[in-house]
């Protein structure tokens, strides 16, 4: 199986809907995703940091995959998160991912407890053979502290179920020759060089911004694959404000639930600490960014 076949190439890292109470509203879970997919997805990523994933437990991400299962199976891939410092608790994360259906795996490097390269190499290849699912690395050392080098990617890369990573580290040249030498799938995960990574060779995107414009980001995808530079570079532009306007002030998952919100796709915006509502000078500048796009009357 190749990466396209496995993840999709417009994935959206979703976030988790909540009820006004706290807990986990799977019927918006459910809209969400038919909506995603509907408007260009082809993958979407639950139970990630966008999904709350540090402060969502167990049974509640396996009823989450469950819920995304059964409004998109089909017709686009589930990519389950399975991301801790905790190998063990990882490995029961990725299995009862494939219990409740997924299609894939994200696996996190181990965060904060700064392991070396030989332990990070070990908590992801203990991870990916809990299960025969296909797996998507994410390398986001600005989060985790620990980068997946290249001497773990290497060996990594030999794994059979290790077929794609999700690069956040910033830097789409490095990123994009790390999947060249290795063999592994480049997906994008910083959505302000999207456009960047696909023209270094990247097979996809895993977004935030996608939640609201997931039909320009399959334009841009297609483009490229199309060889339609000029075409891909317009849909990335055009894009760029809600960018800012999501992901401009590190709170990407706080907007994003704000904007699904605002377009009536959930029924609360409610977040769990120690996220915390944006402010209004972030709410205003989301509004008028979905505004100028077509996506609010």
């Amino acid at each position: 199986m190749d990466a396209r076949s496995a993840f999709g190439t417009v994935l959206t890292a979703m976030v988790t809907p909540f009820h006004a109470d706290g807990s986990m509203d799977l019927d918006s879970a459910a809209r969400l995703a038919d909506h995603l997919v509907t408007a260009g997805c082809d993958g979407l990523v639950v139970s990630g940091t966008t999904g709350e994933s540090p402060t969502t437990h167990g049974p509640e991400k396996a009823d989450l995959v469950r819920a995304v299962v059964g409004a998109v199976g089909g017709r686009a891939k589930v990519v389950a998160g399975a991301g801790s410092n905790d190998t063990a608790h990882a490995v029961r994360m990725a299995e009862c991912a494939a219990e409740a259906g997924a299609d894939a795996l994200l696996v996190v490097s181990p965060y904060y407890n700064r392991p070396s390269q030989e332990g990070v190499a070990v908590h992801i290849e203990t991870v990916a053979s809990a299960t025969d699912l296909p797996v998507m690395l994410y390398d986001i050392p600005g989060r985790t502290g620990v980068a997946i080098g290249p001497e773990a990617s290497a060996r990594l890369a030999h794994h059979p179920n290790i077929l794609a990573v999700k690069d956040a580290t910033g830097n789409a040249v490095a990123g994009c020759r790390r999947g060249r030498e290795t063999g592994l799938a480049t997906y994008s995960g910083d959505d302000p060089l999207n456009l960047s990574f696909l023209t270094h060779g990247a097979v996809g995107v895993v977004s935030v911004v996608g939640h609201v414009a997931a039909d320009r980001y399959r334009r841009m995808v297609d483009a490229v694959a199309a060889s339609d530079l000029a075409g891909a570079l317009a849909a990335h532009d055009e894009v760029l404000p809600l960018v800012d306007a999501i992901m401009g002030t590190g709170q990407g998952a706080v907007l994003a639930k704000y904007a699904v919100h605002e377009l009536g796709l959930i029924g609360t915006a409610h977040l769990r600490l120690p996220l915390v509502p944006p402010t209004d000078d972030q709410r205003t500048a989301l509004l008028a960014a979905m505004r100028a796009l077509g996506y609010l009357g």
